[in-house]
């Protein structure tokens, strides 16, 4: 537990007045605090695969049958006795009779014989006793005969049964992550629905007895509701489900009361109330309740953030300021919510170029500046923590580290892109 948990809250009745933050958390420290609370989700659920793209197969799928259930055409043409087209030649054709045509979703009805072959679509069975599709490309029919100017051999274009899937193969495996091409296994062997890990459950609940829905009228000294719709969002994008409980008024029994309440979800996150003002009184409700395990993390934008654990449920204490609050869901809450919802981290989102201006940071802080990619170069983006454009007029973001006082411009930096 971090020196945090040894400031003791203030009594009942004793005026509460401005408290500076504590020694301030390094980042890699916070964040590996963070994962260890994250503990992977096991509730399942039964999906239609309709709505199951990128969520996490729960148990192993087995294939029920072969894929293709025949040896079938592979491509539009004629099915034919491979040794029948075996001196078959450009200028001295091998001459064939039709005997029938099997269209898409048709069923041949008569066998293949010597001399004779049968027309054929792609994905069509293949009549027995024959073993070979000529190319339409490759012949020229005129009523019922059919001129093969080129030999096949046996088994060409032609797709074997069981082919693709074997029955009793194994499909997809308990944690693959589900991708539009692993959708069509499933749907390959007939399955409508797929057992899957349910999505992390987020309670979101903001502070602030400023703080207004968009849509209302603000009053003097109002601002809307910013960070529960921010927060929300990229709850989602990390593979978890959002549950918006609302504003809690700045008052510690309100905030008891709502912590309480938010623990039946799997993970509690807070925007507000984790700073140093009078009002910020999550920092005392988390104590009251649970163990506080850090409070305030060498970061900028962020550095008023908190983790506390209450009746075995992570509780994260987000700042105030827009930018602040939703650059830490990138930092700290995404990693969480993909290892409780057992999500890879994400692929080919980051690119390097050169920085356009040079950008000054704190020593001893970590910081997350904002960027746009503007011909070839990152152009720096970052206004102020309560300045929500820094995020939302910007591509992605850069990474200085702490013992960094600057970056000059023309150095490569990674931008990790939003």
């Amino acid at each position: 537990m971090s020196s945090a948990a040894a400031h003791r809250a203030p009594a009942r009745g004793e005026p509460h007045g401005m408290r500076p933050l504590p020694p301030l958390l390094p980042l890699d420290e916070a964040l590996s605090l963070c994962l260890e609370l994250a503990v992977p989700i096991r509730r399942r659920e039964t999906v239609p695969l309709s709505e199951v793209l990128h969520r996490i197969v729960a148990a192993d799928v087995r294939a029920p049958l072969d894929v293709p259930p025949a040896d079938r055409a592979a491509m539009d043409g004629y099915a034919v006795i491979a040794r029948d087209t075996s001196r078959a030649r450009k200028f001295s054709p091998a001459a064939l009779a039709v005997q029938e045509n099997v269209h898409a979703g048709g069923v041949p009805t008569r066998r293949g014989a010597k001399g004779r072959c049968t027309q054929i679509a792609t994905g069509a069975p293949m009549p027995r006793g024959t073993d070979a599709v000529v190319m339409v490309e490759d012949t020229e029919r005129e009523r019922d005969v059919v001129r093969v100017f080129r030999p096949v051999r046996p088994r060409e274009n032609v797709s074997a049964r069981a082919s693709d899937i074997r029955k009793g193969s194994r499909v997809l495996a308990r944690g693959e992550r589900l991708t539009p091409a692993k959708l069509g296994a499933l749907a390959a062997v007939g399955r409508q629905d797929v057992s899957v890990y349910a999505r992390p459950r987020v309670a979101l609940l903001v502070t602030g007895d400023e703080v207004v829905p968009p849509g209302s009228r603000l009053r003097p000294g109002q601002v809307f509701d910013v960070n529960s719709h921010t927060m929300a969002a990229a709850v989602r994008e990390a593979g978890g489900e959002a549950v918006l409980l609302g504003r809690v008024p700045d008052r510690l029994d309100a905030l008891r009361d709502a912590l309480d309440r938010a623990r039946r979800e799997d993970l509690v996150v807070f925007s507000g109330g984790s700073s140093v003002g009078e009002k910020d009184l999550v920092i005392d409700a988390l104590r009251s309740l649970g163990d506080l395990l850090f409070h305030g993390v060498a970061i900028k934008p962020g550095r008023p953030t908190a983790l506390g654990r209450v009746r075995g449920k992570a509780v994260l204490g987000m700042p105030g300021n827009p930018t602040s609050c939703l650059s830490n869901c990138y930092i700290l809450l995404a990693p969480m919510l993909r290892r409780m919802a057992r999500q890879p981290a994400p692929a080919g989102r980051a690119l390097e170029v050169p920085l356009a201006a040079r950008i000054r940071s704190p020593r001893g802080r970590v910081q997350v500046h904002t960027v746009r990619v503007v011909d070839g170069k990152a152009v720096p983006a970052f206004k102020e923590s309560g300045a929500i454009t820094s995020m939302a007029h910007a591509d992605g973001y850069i990474v200085i580290p702490a013992d960094a006082d600057h970056v000059d411009a023309g150095e490569t930096v990674r931008v990790t892109l939003f």
